[in-house]
């Protein structure tokens, strides 16, 4: 005799897709999620109390809880006290961990120091002890963990071929030095890597100013240098070995300063933190980041009268411009975001840097390119918690402890 199979066994294969819609806000009531699924209601509420099982979303039933009109809709949302997941950020400037929920919610930081050691598995030990410590003070069950590291990450190995900013030697087998630290504290966990803006893009793609684009095109500074992402249809492309868009050695200025690549005049060079402070004629100060130096730089432009600083935001502004025109002759975005020192600039003078594009770029009098400032605060810290909870999206049951 066949057995009739169960509402819950029919959407056991929506349980991922449907976790994935609730985790980036595209499913707020079991309406939506009914409707974005393609399933029956009764499908959908069997999925959603499954998840709520499973501890990783809450159900709210109570009257009002949904929709206004009509019947309301159970009120879907990430379980407040759910599990998380460690994620780690290494920069030219120190180093933080952090707890990240569903949802892309940060429970809990602790930034790390100002001085990088020249060997990453000393980095990353006191990345994952200082992470550790926050699982212990959370309590939280981790469901994985992910590092974002300022370097082109090769895959499937988990190398950081260019760490140019650090004093690491070329080719460091990162991930596997992250996975040696995790068990070294005791993390139960599987541990993920990539390059910073990489994650950052994801992140903003899922939970930020990058959500609904289909070809998103990321640009941003860290502490130092340029970085580049593109998102195609939900899906980082990271090319053949996961080194595509590494946008900060496009050249802006052929005459411009030498870049660690060889080259002169690179986007890494001529529009990062040190640029800006170049351009200005100051003198970096080695006891604070450059990053916060910059950004005081550019408070300088609007709020004093010295010249210096104006000066120094409109020619690293112009220099952006040019650079993401080329961009976009190339790639053909639907929206560019910009993070780091590249968010100020355009929050400074927004109409300039959008008319340098639109000058520059092929398609930019027949329909600009939207260019927006990332939202998100840490967002390679985000980037990298979504690795972690990939294979939980992928399958919440298989991703339960045993």
């Amino acid at each position: 005799m066949t057995r009739t199979r169960t509402r819950l066994e029919r959407g056991r294969n929506a349980l991922g897709p449907a976790l994935e819609l609730v985790h980036t806000g595209r499913a707020p009531t079991r309406a939506v999620l009914t409707t974005e699924l393609g399933v029956t209601r009764a499908t959908a509420g069997a999925v959603a109390a499954e998840l709520q099982t499973l501890g990783l979303i809450t159900v709210d039933a109570r009257p009002g809880a949904g929709g206004s009109q009509g019947r309301p809709s159970h009120r879907l949302s990430i379980a407040p006290d759910g599990p998380v997941a460690l994620a780690a950020q290494v920069h030219a400037d120190g180093f933080r961990a952090a707890l990240v929920g569903l949802g892309g919610r940060i429970v809990a930081t602790a930034p790390g120091c100002m001085t990088v050691d020249a060997d990453p598995a000393q980095v990353l030990r006191e990345v994952v002890r200082s992470g550790a410590r926050l699982l212990r003070e959370s309590g939280r069950r981790c469901v994985g963990a992910g590092l974002a590291v300022p370097s082109a990450v090769a895959e499937p190995d988990g190398t950081a071929l260019n760490p140019l900013h650090l004093a690491w030697p070329p080719g460091a087998p990162v991930r596997d030095i992250f996975n040696r630290c995790l068990a070294e504290a005791g993390i139960d966990a599987d541990g993920f890597c990539g390059n910073d803006i990489n994650l950052a893009a994801l992140a903003e793609h899922r939970h930020g100013a990058g959500r609904g684009a289909q070809h998103l095109l990321c640009v941003a500074t860290g502490h130092r240098g340029v970085g580049g992402a593109l998102v195609l249809d939900g899906r980082l492309h990271t090319g053949s070995a996961g080194l595509a868009l590494e946008v900060g050695h496009l050249t802006v200025d052929p005459q411009g300063h030498p870049c660690h690549c060889g080259g002169r005049g690179c986007l890494d060079v001529e529009t990062d933190p040190a640029a800006l402070l170049a351009a200005a004629g100051r003198e970096p100060d080695p006891d604070r980041s450059l990053l916060d130096q910059a950004r005081d730089l550019l408070d300088a432009a609007r709020t004093t009268d010295d010249p210096a600083p104006r000066a120094a935001a409109r020619t690293v502004a112009d220099r952006l411009g040019l650079g993401l025109a080329g961009l976009v002759n190339i790639l053909n975005p639907d929206r560019i975001i910009l993070g780091g020192l590249h968010r100020w600039l355009l929050d400074a003078d927004a109409g300039r840097l959008r008319a340098t594009v639109e000058r520059h770029s092929l398609w930019g009098r027949s329909g600009s390119v939207p260019v927006l400032p990332c939202t998100l605060d840490h967002g390679s810290l985000v980037g990298a918690a979504e690795l972690a909870w990939q294979p939980v999206l992928d399958d919440p049951l298989a991703a339960q402890p045993a």
